[in-house]
């Protein structure tokens, strides 16, 4: 972990306003880049509200919180992209205003995003200078652009063939591409938007060492991850974002991970009441008293480069397993293989016993297998269709379309799901994109359950419906891992994970780090975990 040469002293209410050095002497530390009071607000939510954010130079400050903590919508603010609907930004001292991309940019503010945004097809020396060649007399000057794009590169300590097309070299040249880029026309802000999502460790320690010389030339870094060891190795500071507002600023030097970790999901320490109504129902015995026996499906070092280390897990008849970890710890990215959605590049994964090719999800509903997607809106509905046909979506396609599921059958269906799961429609006919979200999700299940599945995956089921319909769900999953259904059940709701699981995975940077059973089974010691200071 690296810290500034010189640290700021917080004044009352927040940290980082004056540097002190070793002779005692305070000089004032402006910030190069900051915000006042941000608010930003879209059709029913409210993305930003009152956000005080502040990026001083030579530092990298991280910025952190779960999924729809307002992270990306900071960035559009401060990069452009929107409008704020309140609020003020400031750059060197002065407000500003940018009504584009391209105006932030102009002032010295780059982001590189989490797919690089560059032209494969144009060599690395054109990538570098696109759109801003330089000309002699008239005409492009290419040993010109090839001198100053060795130059950019050789400031990041890379040295190689500018001449050679941009897809000729892997991710993480790549990005180091678009930081050559970004500082050939004297960033003094950058922005890395999930920088390090598709490389493995080596390009990693080659990101951040690259990352720290920027850092002492005076340029000032924001680095979004979801890495909480990746936050720890690179960060002076921390800026802790939860619900569209900034819950604190810290030196990362004074925020231990299991803080980090409860400040970004809001968990405090259980009373002992609610460790008493926790435990209900979730006694060790019952949860052992489970049926085992042969594992419905099992990993076994199965894994995909750059989003999944190898991981070993099964899932039994009747069981629930639970898969715990914060947004980018490789929960959807495990579901996806075991769905074939993704391919595995290593590993083997046995359906009853006997190793089996998942290469699409065509494959992995035919072996028994159903995943209901993390958003339901973009993955699991179709809106425009009715209820009935959004149920017999999934049971159609494994017919195939040539063996039509006639209407009369399609609607007892329909309806006999719609009565199982309490799904609150007028008729079977109606559109489902006019379903209250939680009547959405039970579709959702009914789609997979009309597939006779024996193993289900739930990818954030419960997310964005209300308290009563997230219960009700729960209920009915339980009821079906009693009738022998095997269920892979993902939430960020710690909570509602332990509540339906019979063991619980612990994911952590793309690793599996623990399964816990029985008394360990508890949030305090799962937070522990994802804080990587658990048992």
């Amino acid at each position: 972990m690296t810290h500034p040469a010189s640290e700021p002293n917080p004044p009352a209410g927040i940290i980082g306003a004056a540097a002190t050095h070793a002779d005692g002497a305070t000089n004032r530390v402006e910030p190069i880049l900051a915000t006042a009071g941000i608010s930003k607000t879209f059709p029913g939510v409210k993305a930003l509200q009152r956000v005080d954010f502040r990026l001083f130079p030579g530092e990298i400050h991280t910025l952190m919180g779960q999924n729809g903590a307002g992270k990306s919508t900071l960035i559009n603010v401060l990069t452009g992209v929107l409008a704020p609907d309140a609020g003020t930004i400031s750059l060197g001292g002065q407000v500003v205003a940018f009504a584009s991309p391209q105006e932030a940019e102009a002032a010295g503010v780059r982001t590189l995003y989490q797919e690089v945004n560059l032209c494969p097809n144009l060599s690395v020396a054109e990538n570098i200078f696109a759109g801003r060649q330089p000309r002699r007399f008239g005409a492009i000057d290419w040993p010109d652009i090839k001198r100053r794009a060795q130059a950019a590169l050789a400031r990041l300590d890379v040295s190689l063939d500018v001449t050679r097309s941009l897809d000729a070299y892997p991710i993480a040249v790549q990005q180091m591409v678009a930081i050559a880029r970004a500082l050939s026309v004297d960033a003094r802000v950058l922005i890395l938007d999930e920088p390090t999502s598709s490389l493995d460790d080596g390009e990693v320690s080659q990101l951040f060492k690259i990352l720290r010389h920027l850092k002492q030339s005076g340029i000032a870094i924001l680095f979004v991850t979801h890495f909480i060891e990746q936050t720890y190795a690179i960060s002076d500071r921390i800026t802790v974002m939860r619900n569209g507002e900034r819950e604190g600023e810290y030196l990362a030097r004074d925020l231990p991970a299991d803080q980090l970790v409860s400040k970004m999901v809001g968990h405090e320490r259980m009373s002992a009441r609610l460790r008493e109504a926790a435990q209900e129902g979730h006694d060790a015995e019952e949860k052992q008293a489970a049926q085992t026996g042969q594992p419905f499906v099992e990993l076994r070092g199965v894994g995909r480069r750059g989003t999944l280390q190898p991981i070993d897990l099964d899932v039994q008849p009747g069981q629930i397993l639970g898969l715990a970890g914060l947004l980018g710890s490789g929960r959807t990215e495990t579901a996806r293989l075991l769905f074939g959605a993704d391919r595995a590049d290593s590993g083997t994964i046995l359906v009853k016993g006997r190793p089996v090719r998942l290469r699409s999800p065509r494959d992995a509903v035919r072996h028994g297998i159903g995943y209901c997607a993390e958003d339901r809106k973009k993955e699991g509905i179709v809106a425009e269709l009715s209820i009935r046909e959004n149920i017999l979506l999934a049971l159609q396609a494994r017919r195939g379309w040539w063996r039509k599921i006639s209407r009369q059958r399609a609607r007892e269906l329909a309806d006999l799901w719609i009565e199982r799961l309490g799904i609150k429609a007028a008729d079977a006919e109606q559109p489902i994109g006019l379903l209250s979200g939680g009547n959405q999700q039970k579709a959702l299940l009914a789609r997979w359950l009309a597939t006779d599945p024996k193993l289900l995956i739930l990818d954030e089921p419960t997310r964005g419906i209300d308290v009563a319909a997230k219960f009700d769900i729960m209920d009915r999953l339980l009821a079906l891992c009693a009738s022998g259904l095997s269920i892979l059940f993902i939430s960020s709701e710690i909570s509602e994970v332990l509540r339906v699981s019979h063991r619980v995975v612990v994911l952590r940077d793309r690793r599996k780090i623990a399964e816990v059973a029985g008394k360990a089974s508890n949030e305090d010691n799962i937070y522990r975990l994802i804080a990587g200071s658990g048992e």
